[in-house]
């Protein structure tokens, strides 16, 4: 449903309000009229108005300082200022500060008044496109900050999360070796104090950091998921067990190894 464009005539003329409204008679606006400022502004009041416009000589308030006031009160509405007096300077400048959207000579051309007025409804419904962009916009913007800062949060928490998981791993008092895409991507301190590996075996392949026993064990545990068997490693006697970490899907992600001591068991 299109928005009913309402037109508000503020003069203390009565023929220049006669002439306004034959003028709209047929264009479908609702036109409505004042002889004061102070009438204008109470009509305001009553219910929203797309268009303002208002002779300049009036008794208490020209017509500068009241569209001034309709700017503070009421900032949407497009504000046009008529004049038959040559008081250019201050309805100029008032222009330039953005007061008032057009100004409106005395008396006027019935075309270029029907086309300032069509111009203006245009301009009003393009301000208010812009305002309902900028509206959505700032609630996107909200939006998006409220996701960077779950976002942050969760980031946060999941290094938290790592940084214990390390802790965790590092203290164990059982040997562990993590392998992925078969690299050796992770160690505690027991399996290097225990297994005779040094630190040194980190970001190599299998092939060229563990024995081929524990190679082989690599191997089953890629088929059959976990296993275990007696080993020997560096020549020291224990349990070798593995598991392989998989994703939700099943796809393998990694393969867990715990080497327990003969002698610990």
């Amino acid at each position: 449903m299109e928005e009913e464009i309402k037109l508000l005539c503020v003069d203390d003329e009565p023929n220049v309000i006669n002439s306004i409204r034959r003028l709209f008679l047929d264009t479908g606006y609702t036109i409505l009229t004042a002889n004061s400022a102070q009438e204008g502004l109470s009509i305001l009041e009553d219910g929203d108005i797309q268009i303002v416009m208002s002779d300049y000589r009036m008794p208490k308030m020209n017509g500068v300082e009241f569209l001034r006031e309709v700017r503070t009160r009421w900032p949407d509405t497009v504000r046009i200022v008529l004049s038959g007096y040559a008081d250019t300077a201050s309805i100029v400048s008032a222009i330039n500060e953005g007061e008032i959207y057009r100004f409106i000579p005395k008396p006027w051309s019935d075309d270029d008044l029907k086309a300032t007025i069509a111009n203006a409804i245009e301009h009003y419904h393009l301000l208010k496109k812009n305002m309902e962009l900028t509206a959505d916009l700032v609630k996107v913007n909200e939006e998006l900050k409220g996701l960077l800062e779950e976002n942050s949060h969760l980031l946060e928490l999941k290094g938290h999360m790592l940084e214990a998981n390390q802790t965790i791993l590092f203290s164990l008092p059982v040997a562990v070796l993590g392998i992925s895409d078969d690299i050796v991507v992770q160690c505690n301190q027991a399996w290097v104090e225990d297994t005779g590996f040094g630190w040194s075996l980190l970001g190599k392949a299998i092939e060229n950091a563990l024995s081929p026993e524990i190679i082989r064990l690599v191997d089953a545990v890629k088929e059959r998921r976990k296993t275990m068997r007696k080993i020997s490693i560096n020549g020291i006697q224990g349990w070798l067990f593995g598991s392989a970490v998989r994703s939700e899907d099943s796809q393998l992600r990694g393969i867990m190894l715990v080497f327990i001591r003969g002698d610990r068991l």
